[in-house]
Parts: C-alpha cells; sequence; structure tokens
C-alpha cells in the first residue's frame, strides 16, 4: 500500500526577473519505490499559471548539506504534471524546485484602474472588500504548505519574510493566538483576514501597506495573480510514509544550477563547438522543452554568441534571440531554456553559437542584413555601408554590456568612428547601425 505527503509552495518572480521558490528536505526511512510529482496548484478558477513549467529535482544528501548529489529530477509529463518514478534509498533528501522563466516572467500589460480593497459602511466601521478577501483566500491557500486549513507559526513565516523581510518570534505568535481565531494553535483562515483588517484599521483605511504584501505575493493592482506560480508538490512510497519540510525559501542557488548542468550532461547530446574541441553544446531535448549547457574545457574563459533569430514559435528564459554568455574556465552552465511560445503549433528550435573572437571576414557584395553572418561589411563602388549587429553581452545576471564592433577591413572617416564609439559607450541600442559613408 502506498503511502502518500503532500506540500505546497510557491515560484515568486522578484523585480529584477529572478525567480526564487520554497525548498524542501525530504526523509525516505527504508528503500523504497518513489513516486514524485509536482504541478501548478489551481485555486478557484482557471488559472493563468497553470501554463508554467514545474520541476522537481531531487538530490541526496551526504556527509553534509554542501555536498548533494543529483538522483533525479521530473521528467515524465502527463499535461500540467510533471513525475518521476524509481526506487530510492534510506537517507535525507533536498528537493529544489524549478521552473524555466520562459512563462514566468514579468507583465507587461497595463493596469488602467486599481482595485479597491478596503471600504467604510454608513456607520464609519472598515471592512475588506469582497475581491481582496477572495484573494487573501487564496494566499492563505497558497501559504498553508501542509493543506490542514490552519496556518502553524513556520508556515506564517514564509509569509512574513515574503512580505516583510522579518519572522514573527514565539511571544509576538501568543499575543496573535490570543487575538485572532486559531485552531490547536494554529491560525485559521478567519484569523488571517482579520489580522489583515486590523493592519487597514491600524493604517485608518491607507492601503499602501496591503498593496506592498499583494505585491510580494505576486499580485498585481487588478488583483490577479501574474508574478507567482503556486505549486503542489505530491510523494508517495511503497515500503514507507515520505517525510517533507519546507526549509528556506529563496533564489535558484548555485545548487540548482549545478543539478540542471548535470542533468543535461547526463541525458542531452553534445556537440563540440567547429574548430574548438574544449567547448561542447550540451542540449537536453524533451517533446515541449528544451535545455541548452555550454561546458568550458579550457583553461580561459570565453564568450559565447547565441542566435535564435531562424527558430519558429519558439520563447526562451532570456527573452532576447540574440545574447551572449561568459562561461568561466573549467565550467559548465545554462545557457537558455526554449519552449514553445504556443504548444498546439509547430515549433522548430534553431540555434547558432560561435565563439566571440571567431568574427567572419567580410562578406560578398551581395550579403545582406538577413544573412546568417553576425558581422558583414558590404563595399559598393559609389559608397561604403557599415552594418554593424549590437548584441547584449550578459557578464552578470544583472549586468548588460552593448559591445560595438567594426569589420576588420573597413574603416570609416576618424570623426565618425569616434561617434559610433561614444554610441557604444552610452548605450545605443537596436539590433542592427547602418552608416553610409559618401
Amino acid at each position: 500500500e502506498w503511502q502518500c505527503v503532500q506540500s505546497k509552495g510557491c515560484f515568486f518572480l522578484e523585480e529584477d526577473g529572478e525567480i526564487i521558490s520554497h525548498q524542501y528536505r525530504m526523509q525516505i526511512a527504508q528503500r523504497s519505490m518513489v513516486y514524485l510529482t509536482i504541478k501548478p496548484l489551481n485555486l478557484r478558477k482557471p488559472s493563468p499559471w497553470l501554463s508554467v513549467d514545474t520541476t522537481l529535482y531531487i538530490l541526496k544528501e551526504n556527509e553534509s548539506q554542501a555536498n548533494l548529489q543529483l538522483m533525479c529530477f521530473t521528467e515524465l509529463r502527463n499535461g500540467e504534471v510533471f513525475g518521476w518514478t524509481g526506487e530510492l534509498g534510506p537517507g535525507m533528501y533536498w528537493l529544489i524546485p524549478s521552473t524555466t522563466g520562459c512563462r514566468l516572467r514579468k507583465e507587461v500589460k497595463p493596469i488602467t484602474e486599481e482595485a479597491q480593497l478596503v471600504y467604510r459602511d454608513e456607520t464609519g466601521e472598515l471592512f475588506l472588500t469582497q475581491e481582496f478577501r477572495s484573494a487573501l483566500s487564496d494566499i492563505f491557500e497558497v501559504i498553508d504548505l501542509d493543506g490542514n486549513g490552519l496556518l502553524s507559526l513556520e508556515e506564517y513565516n514564509f509569509f512574513e519574510l515574503r512580505t516583510s523581510g522579518e519572522k514573527c518570534d514565539e511571544d509576538a505568535w501568543a499575543v496573535c493566538r490570543e487575538n485572532f481565531d486559531t485552531k490547536k494553535n494554529e491560525l485559521t483562515r478567519q484569523g488571517f483576514m482579520d489580522l489583515n483588517l486590523m493592519e487597514a484599521n491600524d493604517r485608518e483605511g491607507d492601503p499602501r501597506d496591503l498593496w506592498v504584501t499583494l505585491h510580494s505575493m505576486g499580485y498585481n493592482k487588478a488583483l490577479e495573480l501574474t508574478e507567482a506560480c503556486p505549486f503542489v508538490i505530491d510523494i508517495y512510497a511503497d515500503k514507507c510514509k515520505p517525510r517533507i519540510k519546507a526549509v528556506h525559501m529563496e533564489a535558484c542557488s548555485g545548487q540548482l544550477e549545478k543539478a540542471i548542468c548535470k542533468s543535461v550532461l547526463n541525458k542531452g547530446d553534445a556537440k563540440v563547438m567547429d574548430g574548438y574541441e574544449n567547448i561542447i553544446v550540451h542540449t537536453y531535448k524533451r517533446d515541449t522543452w528544451i535545455t541548452s549547457v555550454i561546458e568550458n574545457k579550457s583553461d580561459n574563459k570565453v564568450i559565447i554568441h547565441i542566435n535564435n533569430e531562424l527558430s519558429k514559435n519558439c520563447v526562451n528564459n532570456r527573452g532576447l534571440n540574440i545574447f551572449a554568455v561568459e562561461v568561466a574556465p573549467k565550467s559548465t552552465m545554462v545557457c537558455q531554456h526554449v519552449m514553445p511560445l504556443n504548444e498546439r503549433q509547430e515549433w522548430i528550435y534553431y540555434c547558432v553559437q560561435w565563439l566571440w573572437e571567431d568574427l567572419p571576414g567580410p562578406a560578398p557584395s551581395c550579403c545582406s542584413a538577413g544573412d546568417m553572418q553576425p558581422f558583414s561589411a558590404c563595399l559598393c563602388t559609389s559608397s561604403l555601408h557599415l552594418l554593424l549587429c549590437l548584441f547584449s553581452l550578459e557578464l552578470l545576471p544583472s549586468c548588460r554590456v552593448l559591445q560595438l564592433l567594426k569589420p576588420r577591413d573597413a574603416v570609416p572617416p576618424s570623426p565618425t568612428l569616434a561617434a559610433i564609439q561614444q554610441a557604444a559607450k552610452i548605450g545605443a541600442t537596436g539590433m542592427l547601425l547602418d552608416v553610409e559613408f559618401t
């Protein structure tokens, strides 16, 4: 007879585009067949985040938490459910959820009208609007990690850390239990509502602090959950009852990056970059997503340019069709995740990579901006057309540097060259710069 445990969690999208989520420890008491699944959590109505991809990486804890061994990840798919099944030995495991960032990304649509959060009746008493109460009920559903309909201090503190950056200590929790509805020393849904109403009364109806809480939980001004994706994890074992506990809520760690790279190296196709035997591109392909990893075996850092312009019906986690990545010596890094923009339509992944220093020579006079060559110079009888591509060079996740290059054999007059160089320094934008000299 299979025994089951469940835990909920959430991906949150930060202002800089970084994604953070809950992370878990799981205990398996004896060797068992295990079946794990992760999927987006559906709330009151069909939810827009159900299309967000979710993956769970399972790492075994050996001598210490710093020494984790990748065991498996949820690569099986059935609709929005991703799963894995196999045998696990006794021990402690880390469960690290992941989403590629292809679907969970910053909202771009403007909000024309701000939702109302509170109102006063004819006596002047303050109340929460029905729309706000519905949003709070959904938030309660998300932060109730074990799904028992109550909030423990540990569960509530994940909420507090997310919305205020602080924890509620035992003394403050005792005051909370005395003033709000609780059951078994845990906060009920009604108690959570009353807690937010008290906060609104403390601010005399000013909703600004309430909006800080809502934005932290992924809601926009229309009370739509657009920058978060709640999920649920189910774990089944045939010989023992697994135990699971949320222990962190933080950004994608180095352990997750290592796990993704390891999984792609183990299961993906490897291709040596032409002319560079120490640079290998590993590509792991599934029906609904592709992950590529670049392995640099050399003793020097390399900068690899990526061009996805010939891909069809694709979206990647970087939000750019052309970009560059820096790979440290003797290391691997995730290059990109790619998914279909519309899963009901055909999608084609076509990616071209080349080394920063590997610039092609001048193109023939018949070349055009649509040619595959990333840098080209066309020499005509009456004029010189200098076609210069501007690439976004991602040296660090938070730092994008625009780099402007000139072809080797075409040097424009010095004032114009100075102007081009100055444009690069101040951050000139645009995919193609066409300069004509007569």
